[in-house]
């Protein structure tokens, strides 16, 4: 007889040892911690026909966002395929959403995995792929309806009720409901404090807002929660950079640039876009950090994967500009311009705002200044449509920044600085860029 899982939803499987081993798999996905995969992986080698293994493994694959695990998904996808027979209709659809992903059609994949929750709203799996394909491609809204669609049907008493609240936090955040954010992150910490979206979703608020004092609190306050053995550990240590970045408090930065973003030498292509961001920032400032550029570069280069997701690339050619490598660069602007003839939603995201950034990335390097203000002060406008959250396109509207004031272009600089203090006037860093202009 088939069983459900925690949550009630359908499971085609009988085997209980499978089950318990995909809800331990699954809640570790859903905080971040510990190795997921390698779990499902021993619960597959015991059971190859539990279709909901297979769609857990595709699911968490596909939140990777990278080429390099291509080859896996491929393997659990098709593997589901195999067992349509005996899958139940919940497993069929998250076997079709993992498969359009595969297939590089990224938008139709999280029309799917919405379609699933419409029919089971408490699927936790369809909804953390979905909410991180919304993230993925910078989809701000449904970052918060996608969980808010669902909300009702959920309570305290329920299993991952917390990790809900928490990616709803991040939804909230994301289209400018600070208050509101704050609120239900600090809700999911209550429920689980071990929760590093939940924290993660607060810590974006108060970058936001430029609360930078609040902000190193919050995430000194709570590592022990998030940092160990934690997927997200590195990005929530990028964010307590920025405060501190903010505060031109650069030996810190470069502190925990060294022991903690790169502390591991992690491949993680997410870890490594953090890396890029936040050298490319030091860059914009000024700062010379040594060999590290070169390092990172070499990362890069040795991991490949490129052409498959815009804002990847975007953050691989900021690597290769400040380590110099003009043939890095320029393989992989040919692989970006390879990828906006594709037809899947890559494609577009190349062509609209990928291709652009480059160029002006690669113009501002080269210190024309006037073609960077030209690319990025209408690609600035729809970059979301390449991903990533605010506080990680804000690179961008910096870049802006900076090249007006290096180019003398003043009214403009006045202009977008006076942008920037109207929505983070708390912010040194944005005082500071506003002193620059007024002075050109």
């Amino acid at each position: 007889m088939a069983l459900s899982d925690m949550r009630g939803n359908p499971v085609s499987t009988d085997e209980q040892s499978s089950l318990e081993a995909y809800e331990q798999a699954q809640s570790l996905f859903h905080g971040y911690y510990g190795d997921p995969v390698g779990l499902i992986d021993q619960a597959l080698a015991d059971n190859p026909m539990f279709v909901m293994g297979h769609v857990l493994r595709a699911g968490m694959l596909i939140t990777a966002s990278d080429r390099c695990v291509e080859p896996m998904l491929r393997e659990s996808v098709e593997a589901a395929e195999a067992l349509h027979d005996i899958a139940n209709e919940r497993e069929r659809r998250h076997t079709a959403a993992a498969r359009a992903w595969l297939n590089g059609e990224f938008s139709n994949a999280l029309r799917r995995y919405a379609d699933i929750l419409i029919e089971h709203p408490h699927d936790t799996l369809a909804l953390q792929v979905g909410h991180i394909g919304d993230f993925l491609l910078g989809r701000s809204a449904m970052l918060r309806d996608r969980v808010a669609g669902i909300l009702p049907v959920w309570n305290s008493q329920m299993p991952a009720y917390g990790y809900v609240l928490g990616m709803h936090a991040f939804g909230l955040e994301e289209t400018n409901f600070y208050a509101q954010a704050e609120a239900q992150g600090r809700r999911a910490l209550e429920l689980n404090a071990r929760d590093p979206w939940a924290v993660h979703a607060v810590a974006h608020v108060m970058e936001m807002q430029g609360r930078v004092e609040e902000g190193i609190e919050w995430l000194n306050g709570r590592r022990d929660d998030w940092s160990a053995d934690n997927m997200l550990s590195i990005h929530n240590w990028w964010h307590l950079a920025l405060f501190h970045l903010d505060r031109e408090e650069t030996a810190e930065v470069l502190a925990l640039y060294d022991g903690r973003l790169r502390e591991s030498s992690t491949g993680q292509v997410l870890d490594l876009v953090d890396a890029s961001a936040m050298l490319w920032r030091l860059l914009l400032r000024g700062v010379d950090v040594g060999a590290r550029w070169s390092d990172l570069a070499q990362v890069w280069r040795d991991r490949g994967g490129t052409g498959y997701y815009a804002f990847n690339d975007v953050h691989a050619l900021m690597a290769y500009l400040g380590a110099g490598d003009g043939a890095a660069a320029q393989q992989l602007i040919e692989a970006m311009e390879a990828a906006a003839q594709d037809s899947g939603t890559n494609a577009m995201m190349t062509r609209d705002v990928g291709l652009p950034v480059a160029h002006a990335l690669i113009a501002f390097v080269r210190e024309d200044y006037s073609l960077t203000v030209d690319l990025l002060r209408d690609t600035r406008l729809i970059a979301h449509r390449f991903g990533g959250s605010h506080a990680q396109r804000d690179v961008l509207a910096l870049t802006l920044v900076e090249a007006a004031l290096r180019g003398g272009f003043r009214a403009m600089a006045k202009v977008l600085t006076a942008e920037r203090m109207a929505l983070k006037p708390a912010s040194e860093g944005n005082r500071k860029l506003a002193s620059r202009a007024a002075a050109l």
